[in-house]
């Protein structure tokens, strides 16, 4: 009876952070995390890791790669608070220091099959001048205490931020059991389709994305 009346989904996650474009900075890492709701339980995987260092090089795309593997799988019983992955890249400065060169964001796909994300990332920028100069002067820029406030939003409106950088994600998503609980997560070549629910209203309306 458990097998064909299942309490809970599943959600597997696997593919890799393949690189970034950062223009104006070279010998960058990234660190990532998963950000998820209370629902969510992770069952295998690693929920935050770190890539290597790696350096431009004299490729003509002046492309950062990374190709650093993601892989984990969760569990829930509702699509509420659907996991988001946080990236934050650092690099040196002039002065040697490791600084935070940007922040981003972005919800695992919602329906199965291969996706490829590219994320904007963005940075803190100080509020005065003179909390810009002393970041100069100490080497030191702003950033987020704890970068998952990246995925929350709340508070977020009164951060001045500055855009610089993006960088490219490959996600490859297997899903179980969600139609057996009433969600339709549609063809896997419909990437933005939203979930269906049986109480006709969608994932989009319940997760605010």
């Amino acid at each position: 009876m458990a097998t064909s009346n299942p309490s809970v989904f599943l959600l597997s996650v696997n593919g890799q952070i393949e690189g970034a474009n950062f223009p104006s900075y070279d010998d960058l890492y990234c660190k990532y995390c998963f950000v998820y709701g209370q629902d969510w339980i992770p069952t295998t995987g690693l929920e935050e890791g770190i890539t290597q260092i790696t350096s431009k090089g004299t490729q003509s795309s002046q492309k950062l790669i990374w190709n650093f593997p993601l892989d984990i799988t969760f569990k829930s019983t509702n699509p509420s608070g659907w996991p988001q992955l946080v990236l934050s890249v650092y690099g040196p400065d002039m002065f040697g220091n490791d600084v935070v060169r940007g922040y981003g964001a972005t919800h695992i796909p919602l329906t199965p099959g291969k996706h490829t994300r590219i994320l904007p990332m963005f940075v803190p920028e100080p509020t005065w001048r003179l909390q810009r100069f002393t970041s100069w002067l100490w080497g030191r820029r702003p950033e987020y205490t704890d970068p998952k406030v990246v995925a929350q939003g709340e508070g977020r409106e009164v951060t001045r931020v500055c855009s610089q950088g993006f960088v490219t994600v490959c996600f490859n998503i297997v899903m179980k059991d969600m139609k057996k609980l009433g969600y339709n997560s549609g063809p896997s070549n419909s990437p933005s389709a939203p979930f269906a629910t049986s109480s006709g209203l969608s994932t989009e309306e319940h997760t605010h994305l």
